[in-house]
């Protein structure tokens, strides 16, 4: 089946260049494809699901590495700064890769109609990690596909695949870690709760306990938990996205580096300009000068 999708995903991409990503007529659709191994991607990673079809790629969250290839796909169910990198590709099998965002609302209606209960506290929920994608899940990429050459049904079919996808992702061998990302009275959802707070305070002086409190966990229980889930400290989290915030500022508002690292919350230039080198590898002018010619690839998943 992977090779059915494969096929199906080069119907579309097959006169683009060697390293894209195509958008869609559905937004939250696209298809990247790569001809060869790429450096890595710095972004905020949604709610989604990355399918390989052919090749292989890998992800960063914090210092978790997940390696996934043909038959596999990649599920992010929260908001989380990471790295990513095309790791398997040739001009003759290039790296394919169906990416969709997943819609937590309606993962969370119909995780609360099946009779299936979240880890336990004592596990680990992970905000991330790698599944088989094959049997059911593969056709549903196959027929999502395919229903992109067909704009007339869209409306109609994609918000059935969409919830079969999520049925099937539920009934699944993660299914369970899933419905600690969704159930309202699961013990992730309050530290989702604070890592959106974080989130939208992220420019702000932001005080692990008071994040704690909106989880309603001691502040080192909260530390624990949220690291667990995201692969990061509040503190690096709330570094990686004012990082991310500032380097899409510059590269696609053209703001300089020092009004960009005050817009994001640094009181200090200098502490910025570190902080930045050591994420991506360059200092500001000199990092945002290298991929200003690929910063729409670079950018197209990313948000803050």
């Amino acid at each position: 089946m992977a090779s059915e999708l494969a096929k199906a995903l080069l119907h579309h991409v097959a006169d683009g260049p060697g390293i894209a990503h195509f958008r869609t007529p559905l937004g939250e659709v696209a298809i990247m494809r790569s001809d060869r191994p790429k450096p890595p991607t710095h972004m905020v990673s949604r709610p989604s699901m990355c399918v390989v079809a052919q090749g292989a790629k890998w992800a960063t969250f914090g210092g978790e590495r997940l390696e996934y290839k043909e038959g596999e796909a990649l599920v992010v169910g929260l908001a989380t700064p990471s790295v990513g990198r095309v790791s398997k590709a040739s001009p003759e099998a290039p790296c394919l890769v169906l990416a969709f965002e997943l819609d937590l609302a309606v993962m969370r209606e119909i995780a609360e109609g099946l009779n299936i209960q979240p880890a336990p506290r004592r596990g680990r929920t992970r905000g991330s990690f790698v599944a088989d994608f094959d049997g059911p899940l593969m056709d549903c990429a196959v027929r999502l596909t395919r229903l992109l050459g067909r704009p007339e049904a869209m409306p109609t079919l994609y918000p059935l695949l969409m919830r079969e996808i999520c049925y099937w992702l539920l009934t699944g061998s993660q299914g369970r870690e899933i419905m600690g990302l969704c159930l309202s009275a699961s013990p992730s959802r309050r530290i989702l709760e604070a890592v959106q707070d974080l989130r939208n305070r992220f420019r702000e002086t932001v005080r692990v306990a008071e994040l704690a409190a909106v989880a309603q966990l001691s502040p080192t229980a909260f530390h624990r938990q949220f690291k667990a889930l995201t692969s990061l400290t509040p503190g690096q989290y709330q570094k990686q996205l004012r990082l991310l915030e500032a380097r899409r500022l510059m590269i696609s508002e053209g703001i300089k580096a020092e009004s960009a690292a005050y817009r994001v919350g640094y009181e200090s230039a200098s502490q910025f300009s570190r902080e930045y080198a050591r994420m991506f590898g360059a200092p500001p002018r000199r990092e945002t000068a290298r991929i200003t010619e690929t910063a729409s690839a670079e950018l197209a998943f990313a948000e803050v």
